[in-house]
């Protein structure tokens, strides 16, 4: 992963868990809509709707964006460590019960750990795609290091089954593939930028299977949610035969997208371990 380069200060905080003095942030006081990003990744973690003064010198959330933020319990067992969900930089704590604000949350941050994209530049208008590339692993694993993604979850879609297991859509008797919802925002990556990485990222010419992993419930597919979306996964289809690639991916109308279990969800980043069978490879 390919991070930002850091002053000597955002180091200690960031790689050394450090912490700046109290009311010296520049977004302590920050009222301006829009993205508070992670310093060292640029990963999406916070809506500028949900930062609140607390009073207590630091810039203050009480929600992050789904998926953006681990909490880690510190080795005192007294307070909760708080990492960007992508590159694992620190970015403070977490505080619960303090009645601040109605969801009794207070995600503490240093300033130094988060960079800001004002409302001016990103819409704050979000949309979804779902891609099946393989063991979901892999699929979210790339697309949450992708600049504009706010949200890569693991689960289960195109089948006949309502809020199926993963015993049970491994048994390939529910139709379902295992895919991946995105949520992103247009006005910093396009479907056709996160498009060509899904054919980029899985071998698009394997028919039920990817690599080692064989069913249908492997398939590759797109699951459009719209005409446009539709248009632009053929397009890119035509392209990659126009290249020589016998593509059998197969584009189906996005349908009823059921979550999966919690162990399945960000895998690599807590396990530390790397995909298996998704790697990528330049084919546009």
């Amino acid at each position: 992963m390919k991070y930002n380069q850091l002053t000597s200060e955002e180091e200690r905080v960031i790689q050394h868990k450090g912490t700046e003095m109290p009311g010296s942030g520049q977004y302590y006081l920050n009222k301006d809509d829009g993205l508070y990003l992670c310093r060292r990744c640029d990963a999406p973690l916070f809506n500028s709707s949900d930062k609140f003064d607390s009073g207590t010198g630091w810039p203050s959330f009480d929600d992050a964006i789904s998926g953006a933020v681990r909490q880690i319990p510190d080795a005192d067992g007294r307070r909760t460590e708080i990492v960007c969900g992508r590159c694992g930089a620190h970015l403070g704590h977490v505080f619960f019960r303090e009645e601040l604000t109605e969801k009794n949350v207070r995600h503490c941050v240093n300033s130094l750990s988060l960079s800001f994209l004002p409302q001016t530049i990103s819409t704050g208008v979000t949309q979804k795609a779902i891609f099946a590339g393989g063991c979901f692993w892999g699929v979210e694993y790339h697309f949450s290091k992708v600049k504009g993604v706010l949200s890569a979850e693991s689960g289960y879609t195109g089948g006949l089954v309502d809020h199926p297991t993963y015993k049970q859509v491994c048994s390939g008797k529910t139709g379902h593939a295992e895919a991946v919802e995105i949520e992103f925002d247009p006005a910093l990556v396009s479907y056709e930028t996160l498009a060509k990485l899904f054919f980029e990222i899985h071998d698009p010419t394997q028919v039920n299977r990817q690599g080692p992993d064989i069913g249908t419930q492997y398939r590759s597919a797109v699951f459009y949610a719209d005409g446009e979306q539709r248009k632009i996964a053929e397009k890119l289809i035509g392209e990659l035969k126009s290249n020589g690639y016998h593509v059998v991916t197969t584009l189906e109308k996005a349908g009823r997208f059921w979550e999966a279990e919690p162990y399945h969800q960000e895998y690599y980043a807590k396990t530390g371990h790397q995909p298996y069978c998704h790697i990528y490879h330049k084919r546009f």
